[in-house]
């Protein structure tokens, strides 16, 4: 169960972007940034273009617990590592969902870079 409901994961899906923030050490979320996000089966997943130095991954992978909102949607979550056996499979739901974008902005969330940087959001 991936705590997620379908009308949930029907918005968030089909959103063109998501604000993500995570907690500081004192419980209090950090500024959110824009990132793309993507649906698999019934879990959800963003990437970092700028890879895992990215200020906001960081965050993320310091206290595993943030917010987001997209598509009408706000939910608290904790971020998790995503498997890597599944990279191919977001390669693909990034490319569909984004293929209206220019190639290289496209190639750049799919890079090697951006698939070591992906994080699966668990609602909490």
């Amino acid at each position: 169960m991936s705590g997620w409901t379908n009308d949930e994961l029907s918005k968030i899906g089909a959103a063109e972007e998501l604000r993500i923030a995570s907690l500081r050490r004192d419980g209090t979320l950090r500024n959110p940034v824009t990132v793309w996000v993507v649906r698999l089966g019934d879990d959800l997943y963003v990437r970092s273009v700028n890879g895992r130095t990215a200020a906001w991954f960081r965050g993320a992978q310091a206290h595993h617990a943030g917010h987001i909102h997209a598509g009408g949607v706000d939910k608290n979550v904790t971020f998790v590592d995503a498997d890597p056996a599944i990279d191919d499979g977001l390669d693909a739901a990034y490319r569909t969902k984004y293929r209206r974008y220019a190639a290289r902005i496209v190639d750049s969330i799919v890079s090697a870079g951006a698939r070591a940087a992906t994080l699966k959001l668990v609602a909490r």
